[in-house]
Parts: structure tokens; sequence; C-alpha cells
């Protein structure tokens, strides 16, 4: 993925200095006239918190329906495969387990094949989206994206950029989080059935300059050019969603264009009503990402769910100690909600 911009800085006008006596001493009243209303806010507030749900931000594992726990073991075991660029032996053997894994949750599995030419040396590298179809005879659809392919190298470690990069959050959560979605949405009956979809090639990228987005390009192009039998009535696109200090603001390309800002309206109100704070409903980072190429090519109203703001941000630190288990329920608990009230 890569970012356009940062988000405006917010500032905030000094207050106006009052020096009349008068004003003085309406200052003093209010003054005295706030601590006593915080004092009585103060003593009713416990009482309050006792009979309310769980504030977000301070849910523990154990509040959320959705099994973090078991989404951080997928995300090691990705992990454990190693680094796992495009064309790589490890990209190989993780598309193996995906398959093995959604086959045996009764989903329908296919690949979408295609070649592209290395940026290095031109040779042919072999690439491969992966479609993952719960309920595939329904003929109108949600789409729920992820990139599986890792960074060749992490470009932006201080130490080593041509150092190990094994992409713990910007790879790997996704992936782990759609193998526990998956165990929700088998269960899934409803007008609209449901497709993960695995995009290869996303950052493919040795220098600047190389192309990005491989995987999802193809996919909308051919969704176009050869069209699939079904429509996609609404998607979203998972990307490093497993930091442990999470915040996803609403992302900018999502937000500017009417079809796809809906959907970021129902995610974001959808983490409201489950009280999970860390979906931030203010503009945050302009990302360019997989979900360009279903919104502008393939006409998908797609918005990208991504933390931009990743100390690890493709370096070596990229590891699974720096993801969460909490993260990943938080997130994953939202999008299952959401897709449950649009799919029936």
């Amino acid at each position: 993925m890569v970012m356009t911009r940062q988000p405006p800085a917010r500032s905030v006008p000094p207050a106006a200095q009052k020096h009349s006596r008068q004003t003085w001493f309406l200052a003093v009243v209010a003054a005295i006239g706030l601590v006593i209303v915080g004092y009585i806010v103060l003593v009713d507030l416990p009482q309050r918190r006792s009979a309310a749900a769980p504030p977000g931000g301070r849910q523990r594992l154990a509040d959320i329906p959705f099994d973090g726990q078991r989404a951080y073991e997928n995300l090691k075991q990705i992990c454990d495969l190693g680094p796992r660029p495009s064309g790589s032996p490890a990209m190989v053997r993780q598309r193996e387990l995906l398959r093995s894994y959604f086959e045996k949750l009764g989903a329908t599995v296919s690949e979408q094949t295609f070649r592209v030419r290395h940026p290095r040396d031109g040779s042919a590298v072999e690439m491969a989206n992966m479609v993952v179809a719960f309920q595939p005879e329904t003929k109108e659809r949600f789409l729920v994206g992820v990139h599986y392919d890792t960074r060749p190298y992490p470009d932006q470690d201080p130490v080593d950029p041509r150092g190990r990069f094994v992409g713990a959050n910007d790879g790997a959560s996704g992936v782990a989080l759609l193998m526990q979605l998956g165990e929700a949405v088998k269960d899934m009956k409803g007008r609209y059935g449901v497709d993960f979809v695995f995009f290869d090639g996303e950052e493919f990228v040795f220098r600047e300059g190389d192309p990005y987005f491989r995987g999802s390009n193809h996919f909308a192009e051919e969704y176009v050019a050869n069209p699939p039998g079904h429509a996609y009535r609404q998607g979203v696109v998972l990307d490093m969603i497993g930091d442990k200090d999470l915040q996803l603001f609403e992302e900018g390309n999502s937000v500017d264009w009417p079809p796809s800002r809906a959907v970021v309206n129902a995610i974001w109100s959808t983490a409201k009503k489950l009280g999970v704070r860390e979906f931030i409903a203010r503009r945050g980072h302009t990302v360019n990402d997989d979900h360009l190429a279903l919104c502008q090519k393939a006409k998908i109203p797609t918005c990208d769910v991504i933390d931009f703001d990743y100390p690890h941000w493709h370096t070596q630190g990229d590891t699974a100690d720096k993801c969460s288990a909490l993260s990943l329920a938080k997130v994953g608990w939202v999008i299952e909600e959401w897709l449950r009230r649009g799919v029936r």
C-alpha cells in the first residue's frame, strides 16, 4: 500500500481574553459551578459505568464473541512459513494451507492465475488470487479482501533494508483474521453470499516506480471483461489490522467516492454500536491500496480498513509479537456483524 498524503493538522483557536470586572465575577461563579457539577458526576459515574456495557478500548478478549486468540495463532502459523513474496515457495505453501483450511469449512476455493514480468530481471512470475466462496450459488455477494503476499524486502528498515521481512501485520494479520472469520461466515444464510479474496502481488516492489496492486487490478479487470455470473453489492479490504496500538480512522479514498462512503458509514456505525472505539469516525490518511482497483475499475463500492500509523511498517520489526489477539478480535467482531446484517 502507498500513502499519498498526511491528514490535515487540526488547530484550536486561543480563547478570547476578558478583562472587565463583571466578566471576572461571572467567571468565578462559573468555576464554582463546574466544581460542584464535576463532584456530582464523579460520585455518580461508577454507578453509571457498572450498568453499561464494557466501554470500547477497555474490552477484553472475554468480552468479544470473535475468537481473537485463535486468529492470533493463525497469524503465528503464517509467519512461521517465513517471507511470502509472490512466486516464492513459501507463498505456494501458504496457498496450500489456505485451500485446505477453507475447504474443510465447506467453502468453494478457486484460483485466478496470471503471470507478470519480474521488475528486476524480466523473468516470468506466477501469481494467483484465491477466491473463497460461501454460498457460491448466490448471485449477489459481499467481498472481503486482503493481500497475502509480503514485500520482498523490509525497505524501510533503518539497519538492513534488504533483510528478512515476515510481514506479521502487513500481510499475515488480514489472512489470519479471514481464517477465523470463515468459522462464522460458513453458517451465515441469507439473501447474499460472501467471497473472501486473497490478492497476490499487492507489493511485489523492489524499487520506486515498480507497479503495486497486481492482483487486485487483475481481479477487477477480469470482473469487467469476463463477468462471473454474480455481482458484488459491497466490499471491504483489510490491511494492517493486527497492531497492538490499533487506531482505525476512515481512509481518505474510501470517503471520497460516495458509494464506498456508504460502506465506511456502515462499518464504522457497526463498530460504534458494539462499543469498539478503535474505529474512529474521522478522516485519516489517504492510502492507495487494493480497494482502488475494485472501486475504480470494477465499480464495486469498497472501503479500506487500515491502521497506517504502524511503527514497524516495512521493517524487520514487523513480527508476530507486535500484533495483538485483542486487535484481531475487535476487527473481526465488527466485520462479522457488518456481514451478518448485510447478508440477511
